[in-house]
């Protein structure tokens, strides 16, 4: 409203304001609907939200709004672990981008909470960086975790839960040198480094996740060979999924006997896989290994407390049972797979897009029904949920917006259905280094030069923080209907 008048709108009365809302909702009442209609998330709207008619619905008391980002990708100057030194190799990154200066988050949190603060955010998840934590085997940085205390503080300061990552795809540069996660030392060395950053900082929050997408670090660096290490190899990619189970099973015994009011969980990497013609059986049979693989395993060997299939080729770890306190759920987007014998290490799938479906900038279809179905699909857990990941790069911000309320409302759904989810962190704040995508994708709600590190909030960061704030979704919101077949090959699809 203020800015409308500095801008020579004038004020308004509240009668203007009334009859500008009634005829919202007579607009909203008479509108047909139409296939792929966008939502209403006009400025005007949001900054004049009033009577309860036009709340779509509330979500859950004390629900946690916020956004998530990673130390590697923000800090700026982490040049001790496995991801600088990958940096390094001509061609490994797009544009030979490095992560050098990031968004210079080290130095810049305060303001950067601040900023977050304003868009009405009450959470934020981010991750420690394991290489400056402990930068030799069993040394400690007391500046690091000193550091880091002040980070969780600020956060607390501003009235923000925070939410921290012990390990978000980078390894100290020792553990790299000695193996990596194909080291079944490297789980011992995690849970040590876990007990002792719970031990420091665990009386700032109670939510914790040890390790961000398992299947991810084990398909795109040991599977397609994309990030560090750069093998492929399946043998390796199962061994490294056995270590880190077994780095969860062992931080998370040290955690609770040490902490017992620490929730623990695990960031998940969980995409629908659909077949790509739904009447053909070697296309089911393809999409039903996919779901297998990528989404079952891991949840199913934590519940159990032991390895399953296709894991037990490749270890004989054991755990506790239900070694999770929530479920964290990372959910960008769908894949639809197709029977093709020449993609042996794709589990015979070539993946699909719909002809028609939006896409991201990273070809990534817009599938806001897969959120909804994902978290049913997780009920069956019979735990607590956190959307701990969901964005899109869209470096024109023309679709993001479209993406969070339509993703929103599919969590909105699945919460009135029975879904328990008690938050959502949106990725990303900032735009950051984007992994082996450099500073190309843009996933920010907040534009981030990476040469002047100048911030400037999208359009789409008014409109989350208005969601924020209101603890709900407008009434004039819409799902975009699925997209339906022909499809067209998609191509390798990196899974981060």
């Amino acid at each position: 409203m203020a800015e409308r008048a500095a801008r020579g709108g004038g004020a308004r009365s509240l009668r203007d304001l009334d009859r500008a809302r009634r005829r919202r909702r007579r607009r909203a009442r008479g509108r047909p609907h139409r296939p792929g209609a966008r939502a209403d998330y006009s400025r005007d709207y949001f900054c004049d939200h009033g009577p309860a008619d036009m709340i779509a619905g509330r979500f859950p008391e004390n629900f946690l709004w916020g956004t998530a980002t990673a130390a590697h990708q923000v800090e700026g100057g982490n040049r001790g672990n496995d991801w600088w030194a990958w940096e390094q190799i001509p061609g490994r990154i797009k544009n030979a981008d490095t992560s050098d200066r990031a968004c210079e988050q080290y130095e810049r949190f305060t303001s950067d909470f601040d900023l977050l603060r304003s868009l009405h955010q009450n959470a934020h998840r981010l991750s420690v960086e394991w290489s400056r934590i402990e930068p030799s085997p069993g040394e400690f940085s007391t500046t690091a975790l000193a550091h880091y205390r002040d980070v969780l503080q600020a956060l607390r300061d501003r009235g923000m839960e925070p939410m921290v990552t012990l390990h978000h795809f980078t390894n100290p540069t020792w553990i790299a040198q000695a193996g990596g996660w194909d080291a079944p030392e490297t789980s011992e060395y995690f849970a040590r480094y876990a007990e002792r950053v719970t031990d420091e900082l665990g009386d700032l929050t109670t939510l914790w996740i040890t390790i961000n997408e398992p299947t991810v670090i084990a398909y795109q660096g040991y599977v397609r060979g994309e990030w560090p290490p750069g093998t492929r190899n399946l043998g390796a990619a199962a061994r490294v999924l056995v270590n880190i189970l077994r780095a969860h099973w062992l931080a998370y015994e040290r955690i609770k006997s040490r902490h017992q009011d620490i929730q623990v969980g695990l960031a998940h990497h969980l995409r629908v896989f659909d077949p790509a013609r739904r009447f053909v059986p070697q296309d089911r049979a393809v999409a039903a290994a996919f779901n297998r693989v990528f989404n079952e395993t891991v949840l199913k060997s934590l519940r159990l407390g032991r390895l399953v299939f296709p894991l037990t080729l490749a270890g004989r770890a054991r755990g506790p049972r239900h070694s999770q306190d929530f479920i964290g759920l990372n959910y960008y987007t769908r894949e639809l797979v197709k029977f093709n014998v020449q993609y042996r290490a794709e589990l015979f799938g070539e993946r699909m897009l719909p002809a028609d479906a939006p896409r991201s900038d990273l070809n990534w279809e817009l599938y806001p029904e897969g959120l909804y179905r994902t978290l049913r699909w997780l009920e069956r857990e019979k735990l607590p949920i956190i959307v701990t990941e969901n964005g899109i790069a869209d470096h024109q911000d023309a679709l993001r917006p479209e993406y969070l309320l339509s993703h929103i409302a599919a969590m909105l759904r699945a919460i009135e259905a029975g879904s328990p989810v008690r938050g959502y962190f949106h990725w990303t704040c900032f735009d950051n280094f984007e992994w082996a995508e450099g500073y190309s994708a843009k996933f920010g709600l907040i534009a981030c030069d990476p040469l002047t590190q100048e911030r400037r909030p999208r359009p789409s960061a008014q409109l989350y923080a208005q969601i924020c704030r209101l603890n709900a979704l407008p009434a004039s919101v819409e799902l975009p209907p699925a997209a339906q077949e022909p499809v067209e090959p998609a191509g390798p699809t990196d899974l981060r």
